[in-house]
């Protein structure tokens, strides 16, 4: 298969990744996409980062060797922060885009300069988020929260997806108690003005985390700067899917280490894609 015509390949710890395929499918709709959860090994955010680069090798070169991807996006901030300068080493020649806290337009968008920053405690504490974090200081006020068990808690919810919310008690809950940590939001002075969602999953949670800080706060999450930042990588090494590509233009893959009914549930709510599409894999 020609390079342009390959699929792009896109990792998450579960299926928090499928809000950033979403935001893939539609700043590219003429690529192929294969998507894996590694739902088996979750959760990535409390896990030690040498356990999360050893699965982001793993992943990734499964999916060169099994599904011949052109570019691999990796979008679990967990996994980013812990393993994506080793994958760029040892994989040079595949464009690679990562996933990190979106810190710096927060800081463009700030009145207050007062940020929220929520995200697993393996992304909070990692090297890369303290270097992020480093580099902006002086110019604003971060708040920073680590959300113990929200991803999982998401990802369990996945299959009542299909029967209304899917936020379940657990969530709401636990999305109530982290807010509430982190102070007052509003945009008045000294209050929190932008939420930045550090954890790919936390959209899945946004009309509890809307309802909690209110309708003046900004939220800010990372699937439309990491789509557009992807054209980009692949039209700076000229391996954009042609508009009119034969076959199954737009097609996706969904594969999972992990139970298959989240995903499905997951697939179907969230982009509207068939039961059929998802399969389960065993990758040790």
């Amino acid at each position: 298969m020609p390079l342009a015509e390959r699929p792009i390949g896109v990792f998450d710890s579960g299926i928090g990744g499928l809000s950033v395929l979403r935001a893939l499918r539609a700043e590219l709709p003429h690529e192929r996409f294969v998507y894996l959860a590694d739902s088996g090994h979750a959760p990535y955010g409390e896990r030690d980062a040498r356990f999360v680069a050893q699965r982001t090798h793993a992943i990734t070169a499964y999916l060169r060797a099994q599904h011949h991807i052109k570019a691999l996006v990796v979008a679990c901030n967990t996994a980013t922060a812990a393993a994506i300068h080793e994958v760029r080493s040892s994989h040079p020649d595949l464009p690679l885009v990562g996933v990190e806290p979106a810190l710096k337009p927060a800081v463009q968008q700030s009145q207050t300069k007062r940020i929220g920053v929520i995200g697993t405690r393996g992304t909070l504490g990692s090297e890369k988020f303290r270097a992020l974090h480093a580099s902006l200081a002086g110019q604003v006020e971060f708040i920073l929260q680590a959300c113990d068990g929200l991803a999982h808690a998401i990802e369990r919810s996945t299959e009542q997806a299909l029967h209304g919310s899917a936020e379940t008690p657990e969530v709401r809950a636990l999305c109530a108690r982290y807010i509430s940590a982190m102070g007052q939001f509003g945009n008045e002075a000294g209050q929190i003005d932008t939420l930045v969602l550090g954890c790919t999953h936390y959209v899945f949670a946004l009309p509890t985390l809307r309802a909690l800080v209110g309708p003046q706060v900004q939220i800010i999450d990372t699937g439309d700067p990491v789509a557009r930042q992807t054209r980009r990588l692949l039209a700076q090494v000229a391996t954009l899917a042609p508009e009119f590509l034969p076959g199954d233009a737009g097609a996706v893959q969904l594969l999972t280490t992990g139970a298959l009914a989240p995903l499905q549930a997951a697939a179907q709510r969230w982009l509207q894609l068939p039961a059929q599409q998802c399969e389960r894999i065993a990758l040790p």
